[in-house]
């Protein structure tokens, strides 16, 4: 199971209780720039960019630290950065635009428009697809290749055992989803993923310098990936790139290209004057289109997480990648849009956008702390048994009137804070949402961001 502390979790970080802090009175920018460099040094992270646009207007933007610790070459909201997930809010953006044009159906079987696929696969739909409700597993890339078929190759390859559950039933993320996602635009568009990416969003957004390809990329300023090794940052060598994975999280793009997207994003599809996006397209990756388990305001869009937080609603996605990370937080109610840029594996400066945000919003007090409850007898009968999200396997054992988690060999006891959600582990950093069907009988238990479905009572 995946720690609750997660992509998930941070885009999700209403119960957090952050509040403001006070900013000198003759410069507002001073005490929110030392957040910046006090959580680049926490996270020994060399280099970051960060941009906050509020209406069609940016009224932040600044690069921080080094594009590399050997060259020393200062951070610009020029510099490239790979943004890792959050490419798939621009791989979605695509493909309902080309549904916008009438090349395709969201809600069709891929069967329609694609061929050489298994007959389940062909089965699945663009819209289960970008929300993330195909059933799916998340798995490691089966091609590794630099050309430009190696997304057909990977998906037309692929089995039923793709599969952890039935398409349209529940929530679970999937890069592979999204792999297969881009496999669907180069067919609908008769292109390679890159060039279609750069034809449909990219040049008519103004998006000059944002690739794929990391040989264009390479010849603009770049930040170079770095990781931690022996607690201090290290390039990393070489930089890794796979092109069959480049529809879910392999984009270059710079805090300025970025700013672009989303200006118009917040004021529906126009910028410089023009309207380059529909708003339908907009309204389409914004919209609560299926829900996640454990809330009622925290639902999945195209691309986008769609939350309420602290009674603001927020769109946004990130993105852990080899040697970046990356986050776009918008407020579209509000017209705010945050963005941040790192070149350190996974990190996303949790403490600067959530800064960012409460600069610009008004949100409510924190979401009180969960308390613990009492399990019911039907939680007790229902819950216990043996759970798959291929290659994983975990048990909900129950003593007594006590659950408990159990996975390679490691036993460790739930903790109830409402019906059917339990936390677990020595600082309860991990949550299981267990999930009926129809019947009432427990089909699927989520982990904030996966589901593994029940193979086995108990």
């Amino acid at each position: 199971m995946k720690q609750l502390i997660s992509w998930l979790a941070l885009v999700m970080w209403a119960g957090l209780g952050l509040g403001a802090q006070p900013s000198p009175r003759n410069n507002p920018d001073e005490a929110f720039e030392q957040i910046i460099l006090d959580a680049m040094k926490a996270a020994q992270t060399p280099g970051a960019a960060v941009v906050i646009v509020k209406g069609n207007q940016v009224i932040y933007a600044k690069g921080f630290g080094v594009t590399s610790i050997e060259d020393q070459t200062p951070i610009s909201t020029d510099t490239l950065f790979r943004l890792g997930s959050t490419t798939k809010m621009f791989t979605s953006a695509a493909l309902v635009k080309s549904a916008d044009s009438r090349n395709l159906k969201l809600n069709a079987p891929f069967a329609n428009y694609a061929h050489g696929l298994d007959a389940k696969i062909g089965q699945i739909t663009t819209h289960q697809l970008l929300s993330h409700s195909s059933g799916l597993r998340d798995f490691a890339a089966t091609v590794s290749s630099h050309d430009d078929d190696a997304i057909a190759k990977m998906v037309r390859a692929w089995k039923g055992d793709v599969f952890f559950g039935e398409p349209g039933k529940i929530y679970s993320y999937s890069s592979p989803g999204y792999w297969l996602a881009g496999f669907m635009l180069e067919e609908v568009e008769k292109q390679p993923y890159a060039e279609a990416m750069k034809r449909l969003l990219f040049k008519p957004l103004g998006m000059n310098r944002t690739t794929f390809r990391p040989l264009e990329a390479m010849t603009f300023p770049l930040a170079i990936g770095h990781r931690l090794e022996a607690n201090k940052p290290t390039i990393i060598r070489p930089t890794f790139n796979n092109n069959a994975m480049w529809p879910a999280g392999s984009m270059y793009s710079s805090a300025n290209d970025l700013a672009r997207w989303v200006i118009a994003f917040l004021n529906e599809g126009r910028i410089d004057g023009a309207q380059i996006l529909s708003p339908t397209l907009i309204k389409q990756l914004s919209s609560p289109h299926v829900a996640i388990p454990g809330g009622v305001t925290q639902f999945h869009g195209y691309g986008l997480m769609v939350s309420q937080e602290r009674g603001i609603p927020i769109v946004a996605h990130g993105g852990f990648s080899t040697g970046y990370g990356s986050m776009i937080q918008m407020a579209p109610q509000h017209r705010i849009g945050v963005i941040v840029l790192t070149n350190k594996s996974g990190e996303t400066l949790p403490r600067v956008w959530q800064k960012a945000l409460e600069m610009h919003l008004p949100f409510g007090p924190p979401e009180p702390e969960p308390t613990a409850q009492t399990i019911t007898e039907t939680e007790l009968a229902n819950c216990p048994g043996q759970y798959s999200h291929a290659p994983g396997l975990f048990e909900i054992l129950k003593w007594g009137n006590r659950l408990f988690f159990r996975e390679k060999g490691q036993e460790i006891e739930l903790k109830k804070i409402s019906d059917y959600t339990f936390l677990y582990g020595n600082h309860d950093e991990n949550i299981v949402i267990f999930v009926a069907d129809q019947m009432g009988r427990i089909e699927y238990a989520f982990d904030g961001m996966y589901a593994s479905r029940k193979v086995r009572d108990r």
